[in-house]
């Protein structure tokens, strides 16, 4: 009976806050109007290898695909460089559908049209076996935060013109890679100069998230994490949480723990570890990072179940004086995203990255 008690009471919360609140993921957004005469960008398609990604023990790969859009003037004025935006995904997609929820290169050409100076803007994709890294840093999943906020801004700056200081670079995400930002931009203020947290997710400690005796069954004939490719959505986010947050290399073949033991009875040494990975959680510890920051936005749906927790995290820089806006506006988890990266992302970085002379 305890078992089954805990399960209704985290089938609740997941239909509130966290994952639940992303089955929608992969849907198909409104967009926005183009805007006749909008100059247009470049969209180029690289594949970047990690060497902090390289050996992860569910075979996640260390090459990477990474979608830059490099500004309208790029091609031609040779001596320009530009700051650099990166954008994190949400769960279950990888960049390409990333860039098609937001309307890229749409959205980046009417912001440009709108006043909004030119700077590049980098997608990299973070899908894992089980469909999302959460941007952490996992012996399991591969350390993705370090792909992150190191391996992947190296190489842009030495591919591209960028202007390599952290006071020209931006970091946003939506739903999970709100959680990345929030995440990476406390521990990597020596690398982000502002940022913008979409929806983000996961942001209060997590209890047991679909752990059904279902999916108990399930997760005990899997013979290798692929065979996570035929579970149900939320007993793939399950298992994407456990394989970022409580890695077991002593445990094959998924190599992670899950907060419930054999018996059925929850493992607290685990959520404890689940609990730890939360941003609401950590945030006091980097407040002094979080001063550092030119600017922080955050922005979620009124008809979104994060709203409460992304409300609490605005509420905690505001406690430490920590200089933020949070917007709660008219929508849900993906029906604004478009409207919202365009209208508010864009211009939010004009106007607090640092661009170059006479731009």
């Amino acid at each position: 009976m305890r078992l089954y008690r805990m399960i209704a009471l985290s089938a609740l919360m997941i239909g509130a806050l966290p994952f639940g609140a992303f089955a929608n993921a992969q849907v198909a957004t409104p967009a926005p109007a183009a805007i006749v005469g909008a100059p247009k960008v470049t969209v180029e398609r690289l594949t970047l290898h990690s060497s902090a990604l390289e050996g992860s023990l569910e075979g996640n790969s260390a090459d990477r695909a990474v979608i830059v859009v490099l500004p309208p003037s790029y091609g031609r004025d040779k001596a320009r460089r530009y700051p650099v935006v990166y954008a994190l995904h949400g769960y279950s997609i990888g960049a390409e559908q990333w860039i098609g929820e937001i309307h890229v290169p749409r959205v980046i050409e009417n912001a440009l049209a709108q006043g909004t100076r030119e700077m590049i803007a980098v997608f990299p994709d973070s899908k894992t076996v089980h469909n999302g890294s959460m941007y952490s840093s996992s012996a399991t999943t591969g350390d993705f935060e370090s792909f992150i906020a190191h391996d992947l801004v190296a190489e842009v700056d030495r591919r591209y013109r960028t202007i390599p200081k952290r006071e020209s670079r931006g970091l946003v995400g939506h739903s999970m890679g709100g959680y990345g930002a929030t995440r990476i931009g406390m521990k990597h203020a020596d690398v982000f100069g502002a940022l913008y947290l979409m929806s983000p997710r996961c942001l209060s400690a997590r209890t047991l998230m679909g752990l059904t005796p279902e999916a108990m069954q399930a997760y005990s004939a899997m013979k290798s994490p692929a065979d996570s490719a035929g579970l149900q959505w939320m007993q793939h986010a399950t298992l994407a949480a456990a394989a970022a947050w409580s890695p077991n290399p002593q445990n094959p073949p998924l190599y992670l723990d899950l907060p419930l033991d054999a018996q059925g009875e929850p493992r607290a040494d685990v959520l404890a570890k689940w609990a730890a990975n939360a941003p609401l959680a950590f945030v006091d510890q980097y407040v002094g990072n979080l001063r550092r920051y030119a600017a922080i936005a955050m922005d979620v749906g009124d008809k979104d179940g994060l709203k409460d927790d992304t409300a609490t995290l605005h509420q905690a820089l505001d406690a430490y004086g920590i200089a933020n806006s949070f917007t709660l506006y008219e929508g849900d988890h993906t029906n604004r995203v478009a409207f919202r990266f365009q209208e508010q992302v864009m211009p939010f970085f004009n106007q607090h990255l640092q661009f170059g002379a006479g731009q």
